[in-house]
């Protein structure tokens, strides 16, 4: 076998398009959850305090099953190739979960969907991230984060968009209160469509490369643990860990701890003070949880536009500062949601929330890829995974504790509690140690897209 590796063939723009356009699929089932979970957890008669916790399955599959899904799929090769039998299994359970959710009768039949369908998601994201880095040389990977990176804000927007695109061609959103509305149910009937469509057309019109040497490489995985090995680097990694990601971990605490919150209370915060609907039986109350797909669209075209501009502010005032400067401009922006109840101002707000966004998905990446060992870089981007990870199990296990008696039982509060976290974040941010080296547009799209596929679970 030579030592010299293959160049792999240069993709045209067009088959770049086709091989990542299974993450619009992929992240439009994310979105769905994202927009529609909490209210449809509340039709089932949940109570708000109890939402944190039922939304446990997103940060756990994440932390378990994203790892564990790579590190086989890197040792497997098929006859169908090495990452499309997971992305395309993950894809058909997820679409199966995504057809049955907004139509079972009992919140423990939705709650273990959630379970199913996160647990399916990350399984396809995991190789199909993988399968980017497999096909593209490097000078061919800006174009392709930059195609990844839309197609994982598109699927965002689309399944956020969804319910108000129905409600515009005249779904009803009527419900007793108990009942799942139409415009929710269609949107979701769009989503297993979406997702298998995208997702199978990725697979038609993309092939894998076998590796150089096929023999060689089964005998190098044969019998080989690799879950028990990725261990083995994670416990080392931890024991070697740079002192920058140390300082990291506790910005990324703030960040993610206020984080879910977001997701979990923001539809139900301006159903109640922009629509004066705060249960699920209010005239209403379908119309103005709709709504937060159209706040979180202003949120994530913000955070593509400032990703362009991230390279910019790093080279005028460093790496640190714009991150502190992104995660308090979110953070303001999660608190001024208290001191209006219209509907405009509440979108306004979250332009600036994108601007948050766009520091806690690119920055870190960014950062660590300074300060981390080439040859260790994946086990340290899985162990961000991980400081994205924990923090929402912790916030998801202990919000609803004080949700009724520190947050008034009202979900305007969370979200404030959401802004006052990351304006922590910003004040540890500013004891990191600046690295001066310039970015470009290409490593920002590249941790956008690293992050989303990552954090949008």
């Amino acid at each position: 076998m030579s030592g010299v590796s293959k160049r792999k063939p240069r993709m045209s723009f067009w088959q770049i398009w086709n091989m990542s356009f299974g993450f619009l699929g992929i992240q439009y089932g994310f979105g769905l959850q994202q927009a529609n979970l909490s209210p449809i957890f509340r039709y089932h008669g949940a109570v708000e305090s109890e939402l944190p916790i039922l939304w446990l399955a997103g940060p756990v599959t994440g932390l378990l099953i994203q790892p564990l899904i790579g590190a086989m799929s890197d040792g497997t090769w098929t006859r169908f190739g090495r990452r499309k039998p997971y992305f395309l299994i993950g894809a058909l359970v997820g679409s199966i979960a995504v057809m049955f959710m907004p139509y079972v009768p009992y919140l423990w039949m939705a709650v273990g969907l959630f379970w199913i369908l996160d647990a399916a998601m990350n399984t396809a994201m995991e190789p199909y991230k993988a399968l980017v880095a497999d096909k593209l040389e490097s000078e061919q990977r800006t174009v392709g984060y930059a195609v990844q990176t839309f197609m994982l804000a598109s699927g965002q927007l689309l399944a956020g968009l969804m319910p108000l695109i129905m409600l515009a061609f005249g779904v009803a959103s009527a419900t007793d209160g108990n009942s799942i509305p139409d415009i929710v149910k269609y949107s979701f009937v769009v989503g297993v469509v979406a997702m298998l469509v995208t997702v199978c057309w990725t697979a038609y019109t993309t092939q894998e490369d076998p590796p150089e040497d096929l023999e060689a490489f089964r005998k190098e995985h044969e019998g080989k643990n690799a879950f028990g090995s990725a261990i083995v680097e994670i416990f080392s990694a931890i024991k070697d860990m740079p002192d920058e990601i140390r300082r990291l971990w506790w910005v990324k605490f703030f960040s993610w701890y206020g984080m879910p919150l977001m997701w979990q209370f923001l539809a139900l915060s301006i159903a109640r003070h922009s629509f004066n609907a705060p249960t699920p039986d209010s005239p209403g109350f379908a119309e103005g949880t709709a709504n937060v797909g159209l706040a979180f669209a202003v949120m994530n075209i913000t955070t593509v536009v400032m990703s362009f501009l991230v390279p910019s502010f790093i080279h005028r005032i460093g790496k640190k500062n714009t991150y502190a400067l992104f995660l308090a401009i979110g953070g303001m922006g999660f608190i001024s949601i208290l001191f209006t109840q219209q509907l405009h101002l509440v979108f306004t707000a979250m332009i600036l929330v994108g601007v948050g966004w766009a520091g806690i998905i690119t920055l870190p990446f960014i950062i660590a890829a300074d300060v981390v060992p080439a040859k260790r870089m994946g086990v340290y981007m899985g162990l961000l995974n991980a400081f994205i990870c924990l923090p929402q199990i912790i916030s998801m296990l202990t919000v609803g504790l004080y949700y009724d008696s520190l947050l008034m039982g009202d979900p305007r509060n969370a979200i404030v509690l959401c802004g006052v976290c990351l304006v922590i974040a910003a004040c540890f941010a500013l004891r990191l140690h600046d690295n001066k080296t310039d970015t470009d547009t290409g490593e920002a799209l590249k941790a956008e897209a690293e992050a989303r596929s990552m954090t949008e679970r």
